[in-house]
């Protein structure tokens, strides 16, 4: 499996071009991580908060161990990327989504800490960064609990195994994807992390769709759901995790 070049650590990730530096704008949630989290991630790239960029997701974590987030930026036009970022987590990024040829569209399940802004950073062509979100009340421990798959201790006979479906939806196909994985944080005593690092989605002819940043803030046993433009037939979905191990398999056109 080819790697996907993206960064996840957010004091490493590459700011968008800029023609110079711009003012970050004040929070609209009052988080006390926003500067902090904001600088290290957009650099001296534009940032906006849109309301355009909408976000489903539950206002209060009934788990904090599979909370689930789906973002839809379609209405921005030309997206580049798609980052899931969660101010308090000790993980902050969850996914960096790249729709190569798909559209703005990724939903997941992350992992709280505790009480948090959870938001959605979209990049467009043009630089700017594109921000929504909103404080989720969650009980703490949601990344430095084990998983449950380590608790039965049956993890190492299921890793890797994959399911998904594609449907049609309008004129655009939608697929599910999950995966067995501990998706360990390293947060845990005597754990060390451990998770998938990257999905990539091809078509029928083999056209790159959509690439995926993971991190350890996903839930374990991740679920990514993608949109895709038209009716792109069978779909290969791939994996690799911090390990180096790869998985994955093709999934019937609807």
């Amino acid at each position: 499996m080819r790697k996907i070049a993206i960064t996840l650590g957010i004091a490493l990730a590459v700011p968008a071009a800029s023609a110079g530096a711009h003012t970050l704008p004040a929070d609209p949630l009052g988080s006390p991580m926003w500067s902090y989290r904001a600088q290290a991630l957009f650099g001296d790239a534009a940032v906006v908060f849109d309301p355009r960029v909408r976000m489903i997701m539950p206002a209060i974590a009934e788990n904090q161990h599979q909370y689930p987030v789906m973002v839809d930026a379609r209405a921005l036009g030309d997206v580049r990327r798609i980052v899931i970022l969660i101010d308090l987590n000790p993980i902050p990024i969850a996914v960096d989504y790249r729709p190569l040829a798909a559209r703005a569209v990724i939903g997941t399940r992350i992992k709280l800490d505790q009480r948090t802004p959870v938001r959605a950073a979209v990049l467009t062509a043009d630089g700017v960064w594109h921000v929504a979100g909103g404080w989720i009340d969650a009980a703490g421990g949601g990344c430095s609990a084990p998983p449950v798959s380590r608790a039965r201790g049956d993890w190492a006979q299921h890793v890797g195994e994959m399911r998904g479906q594609a449907w049609r939806e309008g004129t655009d196909t939608r697929l599910r994807v999950t995966f067995r994985h501990p998706m360990d944080t390293g947060l845990v005593d005597n754990i060390p992390a451990y998770n998938i690092d990257t999905v990539s989605v091809r078509d029928a002819a083999g056209k790159d769709l959509g690439e995926i940043g993971v991190a350890g803030s996903v839930s374990e046993d991740p679920a990514f759901t993608l949109v895709v433009d038209g009716a792109p037939g069978a779909l290969t979905v791939e994996a690799r995790d911090t390990d180096g191990r790869t998985f994955g398999g093709v999934v019937p056109a609807p």
